[in-house]
């Protein structure tokens, strides 16, 4: 188990973040947060002024690739982007409204994916996202796809941003997810989908140690 790589796919607010931590801890693996990456990026094309509410500058981020050096430190779970921890900036409203318009570019998702192997092939992991399963490790050796209904991830994802100080109507929430699941399964590079050998889990009416024991015993089983 060592060496065992564990693609944990599916739409936003499913759980599959915690529940990758909670795997990773328990089988001593590490754990990636793949759309920590993408955030990242983001943050960076922000700042840059490569992004805005009208335009993508797709030149300049494909050019301002070639000079940036992003990891990920996977014994703290923090992201490096040329030497500077951006791990608390990288999950603003900004950010996120932003996110998926950077995700969907071609080179970008080619500029991680290289990352990401690279880190798969150092050492065991557990990885979340949402071409975790089908594009960056097709071979893993254990690959789940969790799903939900809209209505309850627009819920949890309201809960959270409530206690983070985000202040929108669960409304706005429920529309902004439909509109991020959208762009997530229409992408024509990378989309989201479920992998042919993928095992689905709807966390709709699971708790999260019901998930969890899930997982485990899917695990021990195979």
């Amino acid at each position: 188990m060592d060496k065992a790589i564990i693609a944990i796919d599916g739409y936003a607010s499913t759980g599959k973040s915690t529940l990758s931590k909670m795997l990773s801890s328990h089988l001593g693996l590490h754990y990636i947060d793949s759309g920590a990456f993408f955030r990242g990026i983001t943050f960076l094309a922000l700042e840059k002024g490569w992004i805005n509410n009208e335009n993508i500058y797709q030149e300049a981020i494909e050019l301002g690739l070639k000079d940036i050096k992003i990891y990920y430190n996977t014994s703290d779970n923090k992201l490096i982007l040329n030497e500077i921890d951006i791990t608390d900036k990288i999950r603003s409203k900004l950010v996120s409204s932003n996110v998926s318009k950077i995700a969907k570019l071609p080179f970008v998702r080619f500029f991680i994916l290289k990352q990401q192997r690279l880190l798969g092939n150092s050492f065991g992991l557990v990885m979340d996202g949402r071409d975790i399963g089908t594009v960056v490790f097709p071979n893993a050796d254990f690959k789940f796809f969790f799903t939900a209904r809209p209505e309850v991830r627009a819920q949890r994802r309201w809960e959270e941003m409530k206690a983070s100080g985000y202040f929108l109507s669960y409304e706005e929430v429920l529309k902004s997810l439909m509109n991020r699941d959208k762009v997530d399964t229409e992408r024509k590079f990378s989309p989201l989908k479920k992998a042919n050998d993928a095992i689905e889990i709807d966390t709709s009416d699971l708790s999260l140690e019901e998930a969890f024991t899930i997982l485990i015993t899917k695990i021990n089983y195979k």
